[in-house]
């Protein structure tokens, strides 16, 4: 029977506690060895305690960071440990005394990351509708975004920032022009959010979304009983929701001409006429607006009016693609693998050199969007904490231009050869008959490429 001063009873009742109050517990010296690990973390890892009591933490548990933390001495609250197949939550917490850090413990809080979305799943239903109000709010009232979010080192974007910074400040019409996914919105949003307009509304339509027949309707609202369908009360424009502040024309390029008269009406005696209405109505708006269209060419088509056009180009504002602006790849990579990394609960770490260079390389046709979108798959591709080329979408790692200044054009066409066939003989389950009739080859011929390339299989 122990006494309750005696110091072996105190150890066993907190060694009791810590084994039965966490999930998963380790504690480190200031090595990084083991120095102690409870009965439940020991069950998981399939390890025996006495064993790994010494052990650095890097040789019993799979891609831990605790010898890191040591290291470092700051502490890692809520961070996604990768660990037999799945992602955990972990803390890691430094021991400091007299000034030194002497280890550190760490405790594995969610068992995985479903776990925790679990936990919130009450929260989330408690908290939808007020979310629903939430971004309703945002889409009709507010910019969601300003310069900070405009992530660069290019020369071009940083001077385009600045143009910002001159011209938000007055009511002038601004016409934002670039390719498909160049971040025309972010550039309109910081425009309102540093105007004197900013604690007004600021309303974004998309004028290539909307069918045309109610295009009108939605722009400029209409009255009770203006049309079948129409919403007792009548409703109200995106002119007149915008009154005060900003709106955000997206896509004008696309509206059909009939619009474009009404629109410049609007803009020349800034009044709207709901649709069914008698009396018309005056709003104060600062118009915004993005195209990816050859607007001049349409111009001369007649696809849209000059009028027009130079009502709303008093301040060009041209965004280079993501390909005349190389530089900006690799920090705009970082940035969407941080954002992906949070909202996925992924640790990514390292990018491989390859992974880099075919970045660099691409084209980029869909510009950042595209990129986000690659680093968005890959990341859910990858397994561990470094992004690999088997990670990224065929479409890019089978680029030919790759290889360009690399490898002689004999060597390109035949790596590109030997990739098609892998993959074609891949997906007819390595039937050389079905994969040569596919590629419209004889089976003798894929036997020779086979072995001319040293695919024999």
């Amino acid at each position: 029977m122990f006494n309750q001063d005696d110091l072996e009873f105190k150890n066993k009742i907190l060694e009791t506690i810590i084994d039965t109050a966490y999930e998963w517990i380790v504690v480190v010296d200031h090595q990084g060895k083991i120095v102690y690990i409870n009965h439940n973390y020991c069950e998981f890892l399939e390890v025996n305690r006495e064993e790994v009591i010494g052990t650095h933490v890097t040789e019993v548990i799979e891609n831990s960071r605790m010898h890191i933390v040591v290291q470092t001495g700051e502490e890692e609250i809520g961070s996604p440990h990768y660990i037999k197949g799945n992602y955990m939550i972990a803390n890691r917490i430094p021991i400091h005394s007299d000034n030194k850090i002497i280890g550190a413990v760490g405790a594995v809080i969610f068992r995985d990351t479903k776990a925790l979305n679990k936990m919130n799943t009450h929260i989330k239903s408690v908290m939808s509708q007020l979310q629903t109000y939430i971004e309703d709010w945002q889409e009709n009232n507010g910019a969601k975004y300003t310069l900070n979010d405009i992530k660069t080192e290019s020369r071009q974007i940083l001077e385009l920032k600045e143009k910002v910074k001159n011209i938000a400040s007055g009511d002038i019409s601004v016409l934002i022009r670039g390719e498909s996914g160049t971040g025309k919105e972010l550039f309109a949003h910081s425009i309102h959010q540093l105007s004197e307009r900013s604690k007004k509304p600021f309303i974004k339509i998309n004028c290539g979304a909307i069918p045309e027949h109610l295009l009108e309707s939605e722009l400029f609202g209409y009255e009770e009983g203006a049309f079948t369908g129409a919403k007792k009360g009548g409703k109200k424009g995106k002119f007149v929701l915008a009154d005060g502040g900003t709106i955000f024309l997206d896509e004008v390029g696309d509206m059909p001409l009939h619009m474009q008269i009404k629109l410049l009406r609007v803009l020349q005696e800034k009044e709207v006429e709901p649709v069914g209405g008698l009396n018309p109505i005056p709003v104060d708006v600062r118009v915004i607006a993005a195209t990816n269209r050859p607007l001049e060419q349409m111009i001369v088509e007649e696809r849209f009016r000059e009028d027009l056009f130079y009502r709303i180009n008093v301040i060009p504002f041209t965004i280079p693609p993501l390909r005349e602006r190389p530089e900006d790849i690799i920090p705009l990579t970082k940035y969407f693998i941080e954002r992906a990394s949070k909202r996925t609960g992924k640790r990514i770490t390292a990018i491989d050199d390859e992974v880099i260079n075919i970045l660099q390389v691409h084209q980029w046709p869909g510009n950042l969007r595209e990129l986000e979108n690659v680093i968005e798959a890959a990341i859910h591709l990858t397994v561990g904490e470094k992004i690999e080329i088997h990670s990224l979408p065929d479409y890019l790692v089978d680029d030919p231009k790759l290889l360009i200044g690399q490898k002689s054009l004999k060597e390109i066409i035949e790596d590109t050869e030997k990739r098609v066939i892998t993959k074609t003989l891949h997906k007819y389950n390595n039937d050389k008959q079905l994969a040569a009739k596919a590629l419209g080859i004889s089976k003798s011929s894929m036997y020779e490429k086979l072995k001319k390339l040293n695919l024999e299989i």
